[in-house]
């Protein structure tokens, strides 16, 4: 390591630019003939300036407040100078001042980080995916309050607190959820946790990347749906409460557009065009992803339309459907799938699965154009969501039958009228 010659502080006001009659106070730190001001963001009246010794003249106390302050000013620049060099590090002056200043990266914290994510998020991200990153965040916060915690340094970040974190999670009750978080929902929040923590990598406010031997652990499940006879039976089941069927019809009207809820509510007959067939489509952006939908209305869903067109909820809040609330939606669910004899947890989310599934697939559409109207970037993620029918695997399986039938026909034919050629 290169060894320091020199070292001294000094302070001094600029008065040429002085406003009002007062100065601002700055320190000159200097190194090896380098010098750097360091603003103390303090003002001095011009006429109580010393300049020859470097202090405020008088015993007024504002004098004497401004004097200690100057002392402790010049202890911690020079605490900072030993802490750095002890550190190891080839100092230069703007290190110090950093240093001093609370601006290098040993002094970020978390806190300010997730601030620091919050607004370069704004305006780049879907709605529901920076919604995703705030609860993510809301849950980092408590976990450090149960810890209490205020905030803690980016340099303490390890990964003992990965765990830690992961821990709290686990054990965490959501508010208005009867049950702690499942596997795959820690998984997420940690996920997104480590995009954050791994902007802070990428800026050098980290050495290491805390989670450079993390792996996610995600459980496989199955993506539940409704087959063709419970849809049906969805469909023909005549409530009683108009709840309940307001609720039905909504979901109907999911399962035969792919539209999620968060979309759905914020239809408006702005969303409605005429297609080049003549036909009318939906065409919206997916709140989720941002991504542009358009879907064919098939004639259920023009229906359920014109049902819900004039209906006073409808006309005062300007959307195609009565709004209702996710949670409510959802609660009136699980009458209906207790009206209807579905044991399944029936939710609205179900409805796009249903889409994917018995709507489309099952029925012989191309999974690309499955995956286009609802609005997906990869088939991958298309292929997660839509499960074939075994009535469908069946009729691919008859199929096959029938080709591997045809080629043993084929083969056991005689051969007696063949030919050879030398």
């Amino acid at each position: 390591m290169r060894t320091t010659k020199t070292f001294s502080i000094q302070f001094w006001a600029d008065t040429r630019k002085a406003s009002h009659g007062e100065a601002l106070v700055y320190a000159r730190i200097t190194m090896d003939q380098k010098r750097l001001s360091v603003s103390l963001k303090r003002k001095v009246p011009i006429e109580l300036w010393d300049g020859q010794n470097k202090r405020v003249l008088g015993n007024s106390s504002m004098a004497k407040q401004l004097n200690q302050y100057l002392d402790l000013a010049k202890s911690q620049l020079y605490q900072s100078y030993l802490e750095l060099k002890a550190a190891d590090k080839l100092l230069t002056t703007q290190m110090i001042k950093d240093y001093f200043m609370g601006e290098d990266k040993n002094s970020k914290t978390l806190g300010y980080l997730l601030d620091y994510h919050n607004q370069k998020i704004i305006g780049t991200l879907a709605r529901g995916t920076i919604k995703n990153f705030k609860i993510t965040e809301d849950y980092v916060r408590k976990f450090l309050k149960s810890n209490k915690l205020k905030d803690v340094y980016l340099s303490r970040l390890n990964y003992k607190f990965i765990c830690d974190f992961e821990s709290f999670l686990f054990q965490y009750y959501p508010e208005g959820h009867p049950r702690v978080m499942s596997q795959n929902t820690v998984m997420k929040h940690i996920q997104r946790l480590r995009k954050i923590i791994r902007l802070a990598y990428q800026l050098e406010w980290l050495d290491k990347d805390p989670f450079r031997r993390w792996k996610p652990t995600f459980e496989k499940t199955d993506r539940e749906f409704l087959s063709e006879n419970e849809l049906a039976n969805v469909a023909s089941y005549e409530f009683t409460q108009e709840r309940l069927e307001r609720v039905r019809d909504l979901f109907l009207f999911s399962c035969y557009t792919g539209i999620s809820y968060a979309d759905l509510v914020n239809l408006t007959p702005n969303h409605i065009w005429l297609g080049n067939d003549s036909k009318k489509w939906i065409v919206t952006n997916r709140q989720k992803t941002n991504t542009r939908v358009k879907v064919p209305l098939m004639p259920t869903a023009a229906t359920l339309l014109e049902k819900y067109a004039d209906h006073p909820m409808s006309q005062v809040s300007g959307t195609l459907f009565p709004p209702i609330t996710n949670e409510r939606a959802n609660l009136y669910l699980k009458d209906i799938a207790e009206a209807c004899g579905i044991t399944k947890n029936l939710t609205f989310h179900m409805a796009r699965h249903t889409f994917a599934t018995t709507v489309t697939l099952s029925n012989g559409m191309p999974i690309e154009t499955v995956s286009k109207l609802l609005g997906h970037t990869k088939i991958a993620t298309t292929q997660i969501y839509a499960r074939i029918l075994d009535k469908k695997v069946e009729e691919d399986m008859n199929k096959l039958q029938e080709v591997l039938q045809s080629k043993n026909t084929v083969s056991k034919q005689p051969t007696s009228n063949l030919k050879i050629i030398r």
